[in-house]
Formats: structure tokens, C-alpha cells, sequence
């Protein structure tokens, strides 16, 4: 009787340390699986800033140094691989994207060029999606971390050697932090 007792503990903690490791995988993969569509994302906006720019040039030829920083700012974000390293990226590559749309501004003609406007268009959308994949990647790592985190798991993921995924994080100035003042 005491061996069938012990036999079915047994039996209840291999299948609780098979749950937990399987689930430990699939969030670990659903977190890769998630960074990828960041990574499509970009190298799709990546692929569109070099014919915005374009399109710029050719009304704003003078405006040399924005079509420099925007180029160096899509070199570095096609370099980076870890999330700290694409925040940076981002952070310039939207600094200087801003530059550049505040010297379209400047150019009434280029405002109303429909291919401007539709790579415009077509980078607002980007943007989205980008945000969206990476508000769902963020909660993806999130669940794992805490899932690596809790008890009885965080045995489990110490003996496997799971390692927390890294958020990803766009580091906003302080600017963008004040609330914003509305006046009438």
C-alpha cells in the first residue's frame, strides 16, 4: 500500500514538472515568435524610409545632413539584434524621421506629391503595427518572466536554465513624459 502511495506521488510530480517545463517552452517560443514579427515590422520601415527619402530629396536637395542622420539611424536599426539595442535604434530612427517630415513641411509641393503622401500613409501604418507587435511582445515577456519567477516554475526554470527575456523599451525624452498642457 505505502509503495502504490509513493508510486503515485511519483506519477503527480514527473506530470507537474512535465507541465511546467512545456510551458516554460512554449512561452520561451511564443517570446522569439513574437520578437520576429518586431523584427518584420521594421525591416519593413526599413525598406520604406530609403524611398521617403528619395521622394524628400528631390524637393529639399539642401537639406543634405536630415537625409545623412536618417540614413546612419536605418543602418543602426538594421544592425541591432537584442531589444536594448533596437530601442536605442528606434529612438533615432523616430528623432530623425520627425526631422525629416518637419522639412517636408517646408515644401508645400512635396506635401501634395501623392507618392509622398502615400509612403507617408504607408509609414503611418508601419508605425502601428510596430507598436502593436511590440505592446504583444512585451506582454508575451512579461507572462514568461513572472512564469520563470513563480513558485513551483522557478525550480523548474533554474534547473533548465530559462533566462528572462529582456522587455522591450523606447526610451521617451522627458519632453514626452510632462502631461501635456491644453490651452484654449
Amino acid at each position: 500500500m505505502t509503495l502504490l502511495v509513493i508510486l503515485i506521488i511519483l506519477v503527480i510530480l514527473v506530470i507537474a514538472v512535465v507541465t511546467i517545463y512545456n510551458k516554460l517552452v512554449r512561452l520561451r517560443n511564443t517570446v522569439k515568435s513574437s520578437w520576429s514579427d518586431i523584427d518584420v515590422q521594421c525591416k519593413k520601415r526599413y525598406d520604406l524610409v530609403p524611398n521617403l527619402v528619395e521622394t524628400v530629396k528631390g524637393y529639399a536637395s539642401h537639406e543634405r545632413t536630415v537625409f545623412e542622420k536618417v540614413t546612419e539611424a536605418r543602418s543602426m536599426a538594421m544592425k541591432a539584434t537584442t531589444p536594448a539595442e533596437m530601442a536605442k535604434a528606434e529612438n533615432m530612427i523616430r528623432d530623425t524621421l520627425k526631422s525629416l517630415f518637419a522639412v517636408a513641411e517646408a515644401y508645400p509641393e512635396l506635401k501634395a506629391n501623392t507618392n509622398f503622401v502615400q509612403l507617408q500613409s504607408q509609414l503611418q501604418e508601419l508605425e502601428n503595427n510596430i507598436e502593436m507587435a511590440r505592446r504583444y511582445y512585451n506582454a508575451v515577456v512579461r507572462d514568461y518572466n513572472i512564469q520563470i519567477e513563480s513558485f513551483p516554475s522557478n525550480l523548474i526554470a533554474s534547473q533548465f536554465n530559462f533566462k528572462q527575456a529582456e522587455l522591450f523599451q523606447l526610451e521617451a525624452p522627458e519632453a514626452e513624459r510632462k502631461p501635456v498642457k491644453v490651452s484654449f
